[in-house]
């Protein structure tokens, strides 16, 4: 059976969801509900959602390998600091969970869940807040709570945050979160760095540059008509069919 996660700082408790026996009631009723929204919900289709599969086609999988967390914050107004405190545990904590390599390794999920709260402006402040430093990582907060309006990829009225509890949740960045992260150059940075390592940084940042910028926007780009053959042949020279290599700027598209 999965372990429980202690947060070092925070001393928060992250449970497996597959633990039965919790010895605490609200613990337990928190539990239960997060389980039973994943297994009835996240893991079937909706005919709202736009594409056909599940919900989310990572839960299921994720719940039969033991392999999902969750942790409760008590309280109608906790302290933001102590939340704050909690997903930074959270952020920590999250890349050695076993297992950290294989297929698997996607599946790990650290759920916090703040049953007792009201305002749900809480959850958007902090993750907006805190999204990049998960990002830059390479992991993903997501915030969730009952009437959350962020609407779906597949389809706009669909909304796939709308949870029957407020929780902030830690996964692994998969390849498919593309659409999520070209808001932000420093996200799509994170995303090109995780999933193309073997890219030069230049090439890493003139790709993020050409993703993010707008079609009025002049990013850099390397110009060239030579053959590799031609190029390797004149690089001593540094010209090519008597013409200087050199970088231009091109008009994004």
């Amino acid at each position: 059976m999965t372990k429980i996660v202690i947060g070092p700082r925070s001393g928060m408790n992250w449970i497996p969801l597959s633990i039965d026996e919790i010895a605490c009631p609200s613990t337990k009723s928190t539990v239960d509900v997060v389980k039973t929204w994943a297994q009835d919900h996240l893991t079937v289709t909706h005919p709202e959602l736009g594409r056909d599969g599940p919900v989310c086609p990572y839960v299921a999988p994720s719940i039969r390998r033991d392999l999902m967390w969750i942790g409760r914050v008590s309280g109608a107004r906790p302290w933001p600091s102590f939340v704050r405190l909690v997903l930074s545990d959270a952020m920590e904590l999250f890349p050695a969970l076993p297992p950290t390599e294989g297929g698997a390794a996607v599946l790990r999920t650290l759920v916090t869940v703040l049953p007792d709260l009201r305002d749900y402006s809480l959850i958007d402040e902090l993750h907006q807040e805190l999204k990049s430093a998960f990002v830059e990582r390479g992991i993903m907060l997501g915030q969730f709570y009952p009437g959350c309006d962020q609407p779906g990829l597949w389809n706009k009225d669909f909304r796939p945050l709308d949870a029957p509890v407020p929780m902030l949740v830690v996964r692994n960045m998969m390849a498919t979160d593309f659409p999520f992260l070209l808001e932000r150059p420093e996200w799509m940075s994170a995303y090109v760095k995780k999933f193309a390592p073997a890219l030069p940084a230049h090439v890493r940042h003139l790709v993020v540059s050409r993703l993010t910028a707008d079609s009025n926007t002049y990013v850099p780009a390397y110009e060239s008509e030579q053959t590799p053959a031609a190029v390797a042949d004149s690089r001593s020279l540094g010209r090519t069919n008597g013409k200087p290599v050199s970088a231009a700027p091109r008009r994004a598209s």
